[in-house]
């Protein structure tokens, strides 16, 4: 694979191309620059050769001098591609040809990982694909499930992974009806306009695909997640559920079902003991059981510009490392 530091220990310069320029990407852009140190220490200078952008009259908060730019002709000089455009049509048919010449990517797109795998799986396995930003964000865990877990032997995992569903439950708890709580996260921007990929339950199961492939079967199709989003929760479920003693989560749950696994994104009543709800509480979380490590707690910011920008720069860091990118089962 090839790496940015020559053995010499002369200084490299790294090309980086960026697709996209919204609050994930500009907040990419302003981290390169803050980590600027952190490369020269490793005998790297970041040069950032281009960013793709649909309008480049908009104004964006970047730092002086970036190279906005609205055709992709670039990418041929880049040495990595970090995405951070979402959607799944528009950057597959960007990175497809990038990847097929070797070169690898960055990204945080769920979506894509989770419907289009049988494009991106060869590119996974040869370490091409680095992608901890695609769940939970700046939190790791894809990481960990993809290198010192896999010596434990997986047996369960809950989560609480959509920032938006946490949003609108808790102000349900604090009394408000679900049209308001609803219209309230999407005033603030934790919410998507239509909100259905974020309540409907989509976004989670993206984010459990993703996560199976590491731990229940590397090729596990989207297909098979059981999806129901929070949109039929009411007030008097909440009031009940808080008078039990227990909160309603959208809960994301993967399990040994026979000889296969079940994958369900549902809204569930849990005690207010559960880790999902007290570390959960306002973020993500995640609670990961195998047979020799016993339950893990994950927890963190799962959304948000720089929390995700500072887990791409981080996958950027591992290749300039050497690090190979996320490799699922197989």
């Amino acid at each position: 694979m090839q790496t940015a530091t020559g053995r010499d220990g002369a200084t490299r310069r790294v090309t980086v191309g960026l697709l996209g320029c919204g609050t994930v990407g500009q907040n990419v852009l302003k981290l390169l620059e803050r980590r600027r140190g952190v490369f020269a220490s490793m005998g790297v200078e970041v040069e950032v050769a281009g960013v793709l952008v649909r309008d480049l009259g908009r104004e964006r908060d970047v730092p002086p001098g970036t190279p906005l730019r609205d055709d992709p002709t670039f990418l041929q000089e880049c040495a990595v591609v970090i995405e951070a455009l979402g959607g799944i049509e528009t950057p597959l048919a960007l990175l497809a040809p990038y990847l097929r010449s070797g070169r690898p990517v960055v990204t945080a797109n769920k979506a894509l990982l989770a419907e289009r795998w049988d494009e991106l799986r060869e590119h996974a396995l040869a370490g091409r694909l680095y992608y901890e930003a695609a769940v939970m964000a700046g939190t790791p865990v894809i990481g960990p499930m993809s290198t010192v877990l896999r010596a434990s032997t997986f047996t369960r995992l809950q989560a609480v992974l959509n920032g938006t569903c946490n949003y609108v439950l808790s102000q349900m708890e604090a009394g408000k009806p679900y049209a308001e709580a609803l219209a309230q996260a999407q005033a603030l921007g934790y919410a998507e306009d239509p909100p259905t990929l974020d309540i409907g339950g989509f976004d989670t199961a993206h984010k459990l695909t993703v996560l199976a492939r590491f731990c229940a079967h590397g090729d596990f199709p989207y297909s098979s997640v059981e999806i129901e989003g929070i949109e039929g929760v009411t007030l008097e479920d909440v009031r009940a559920a808080k008078a039990a003693g227990e909160r309603i989560k959208l809960v994301a749950e993967l399990r040994r079902e026979g000889d296969g696994w079940h994958a369900r994104v549902a809204p569930q009543r849990l005690p207010m003991t559960h880790p999902l709800c007290n570390e959960g509480a306002s973020r993500n979380a995640l609670v990961y059981e195998g047979e020799e490590c016993g339950p893990l707690i994950f927890a963190g910011g799962g959304a948000g510009g720089m929390v995700t920008a500072s887990a791409m720069v981080g996958d950027l860091l591992d290749w300039v490392l050497g690090f190979p990118g996320h490799v699922p089962l197989h």
